[in-house]
């Protein structure tokens, strides 16, 4: 049996970077709308989906640069 190839990046892993701001985003990011969506009034669906598009557009990029510099400051440190 073949071994599984293995992946040793030089510098930022970015496959794991995208993975994480995937899982991150679901698991905080949902919630957070959830939330930050109860002190507006939102009556139709092109209302609620203008809003969840642009606060998660929002939370998805932060959540993105902040995964980066961690894994950033993780790559330079090994």
């Amino acid at each position: 049996m073949q071994p599984i190839e293995e992946y040793n990046p030089d510098g930022v892993d970015y496959a794991w970077v995208m993975q994480m701001t995937f899982i991150s985003t679901i698991v905080i990011g949902a919630p957070l709308v959830t939330l930050l969506s109860l002190g507006h009034t939102l009556l139709t669906w092109e209302e609620r989906v203008e809003f969840v598009v642009r606060v998660g557009a929002c939370i998805w990029l932060l959540t993105t640069v902040i995964i980066f510099f961690f894994a950033r400051s993780r790559a330079h440190d090994t």
